[in-house]
C-alpha cells in the first residue's frame, strides 16, 4: 500500500493536536477519577474507530479490516501496559496527581520507539524472508513465556536501564511535586519522579518489540501498521485510569494475550509459506473471540472473590489505590513514608 507524504503529514499533525489538546487538559495535575478516564477511553476508541472508517471510504475494506485487526491486537496488548504501569506507581508510591504526567511523556517515548521499530521491521521482512520465521518464533516465544510466568516480575528498580540512569545521572531519592529534575544545593539533579519515567520508558521499549512483532504479522504496511499503534497508545493512560482498579480481576487475561502472541507468530511464519497470509477476516474473529473469552473466563472466575486475596498483597491488590481511587491517602504516603522508604532503598544501591 503505498501512501503520499500528504496523507502522512496529516496523520502526525493529528496526532500532534491530540497530544497537545490533552497534555494542556491537564495541565494542573488533577487527580484523573473514573469518569474522565471513562470518557477520555470513549473518545480514544471513538478516534480510533473513525480512522478505520476513514481507510475504509478510502483504500476499500481490505485495508480498512487490516488496520482494525492491527488495533485490536495492539489494543489487547496495550491493556498488559498497564499492568506494568500499575506495578510501577504502586512500587514507587507515585502520587496520584503527577501519575498523568508519567504516562503522558511514556505515551510520546512508546510512540517514537514504535515508529523507529516499525520501519527496520518492515525492512528487515521485505529484505530477508527468513526474518519472518525469527520473528515468528520470537512472538511464540513470548506467549509461551507469558502463558507461563505472568506473575514473575521483576522489580522496576532492578531494570538495567534505570540502574544505569541511578549511575549516570545524579539522582533525589524524593518526589519534588511534578518536576523529574531541580536544583539542591546549587547543583541539578534528577528527582524520584524521572526515575519512574525511566522505568516507564523502559517497559515501553519492550512492549514495542513485542507489539510491533505482532501486529508485522498481519501487514507490512508502515502506514497501516503506525495509525493502528499510535490509536491503540494514545488511548493508554485513560485506560490506565479506567482498568487500574479492575486488574486484579482480569486473572486470565494473560492467558488470551499468550494466545494472540503465539497466533501473530504462526501466521507471521506461514506467510513465507506455501499456506501464504491467512484471512483477515479470520485473523479479526480469533482476535475478538480470544479477547473475549479471556475477559469473561476472568469475570466469571473472580465474582466470588479474587483466589488468594487474602495472601496476595502485591501489585494487583494495590493497583486501584495507585490509580488514584483513593488518591489522598496514596499521595500522602507517597509523598512521605513511602516515597522515602523507596528513595532510601534507591539511594543505598
Amino acid at each position: 500500500m503505498e501512501v503520499a507524504w500528504w496523507a502522512w503529514a496529516a496523520v502526525m499533525g493529528v496526532v500532534a493536536v491530540m497530544l497537545a489538546v490533552d497534555l494542556f487538559l491537564h495541565r494542573d495535575n488533577h487527580v484523573i477519577e473514573f469518569k474522565e478516564a471513562a470518557l477520555w477511553s470513549a473518545f480514544w476508541i471513538a478516534a480510533g474507530l473513525l480512522f478505520g472508517v476513514v481507510l475504509w471510504a478510502w483504500q476499500g475494506g481490505e485495508v480498512a479490516g487490516t488496520y482494525y485487526a492491527g488495533y485490536l491486537i495492539e489494543k489487547a496488548l496495550s491493556i498488559d501496559n498497564v499492568f506494568v504501569f500499575a506495578m510501577i506507581f504502586t512500587f514507587f508510591a507515585v502520587p496520584a496527581s503527577v501519575q498523568h504526567k508519567v504516562l503522558f511523556w511514556g505515551v510520546i517515548g512508546a510512540l517514537v520507539f514504535r515508529l523507529a521499530f516499525i520501519f527496520v521491521g518492515v525492512e528487515l521482512l521485505e529484505t530477508f524472508f527468513w526474518t519472518a520465521y525469527v520473528f515468528g518464533a520470537f512472538l511464540i516465544y513470548t506467549g509461551y513465556k507469558m502463558a507461563r510466568g505472568h506473575d514473575d516480575e521483576t522489580p522496576p528498580d532492578r531494570n538495567l536501564v534505570v540502574r544505569l540512569v541511578r549511575r549516570v545521572i545524579p539522582t533525589d531519592p524524593r518526589f519534588h511535586g511534578d518536576r523529574f529534575f531541580v536544583k539542591l544545593d546549587g547543583k541539578r539533579v534528577a528527582t524520584l519522579l524521572f526515575v519512574v519515567l525511566v522505568a516507564v520508558e523502559a517497559t515501553d521499549l519492550i512492549f514495542a518489540i513485542d507489539s510491533v512483532a505482532a501486529i508485522l504479522a498481519i501487514t507490512t504496511s508502515t502506514f497501516i501498521v503506525w495509525t493502528a499503534n499510535a490509536f491503540a497508545i494514545l488511548g493508554l493512560r485513560s485506560l490506565y485510569f479506567c482498568l487500574a482498579g479492575l486488574l486484579r480481576r482480569f486473572v486470565h487475561l494473560h492467558y488470551g494475550l499468550a494466545v494472540l502472541l503465539a497466533f501473530a507468530g504462526v501466521k507471521l511464519i506461514l506467510s513465507e509459506t506455501p499456506v501464504g497470509k491467512l484471512p483477515i477476516p479470520l485473523t479479526l474473529s480469533v482476535i475478538v473471540v480470544t479477547i473475549t473469552v479471556s475477559i469473561v473466563w476472568s469475570m466469571i472466575s473472580t465474582r466470588d472473590g479474587i483466589p488468594g486475596e487474602e495472601q496476595a498483597e502485591g501489585v494487583t491488590a494495590d493497583a486501584a489505590d495507585a490509580a488514584g481511587t483513593t488518591a489522598g491517602a496514596v499521595e500522602a504516603e507517597g509523598q512521605g513514608g513511602a516515597s522515602e522508604r523507596r528513595g532510601g532503598e534507591l539511594a543505598d544501591r
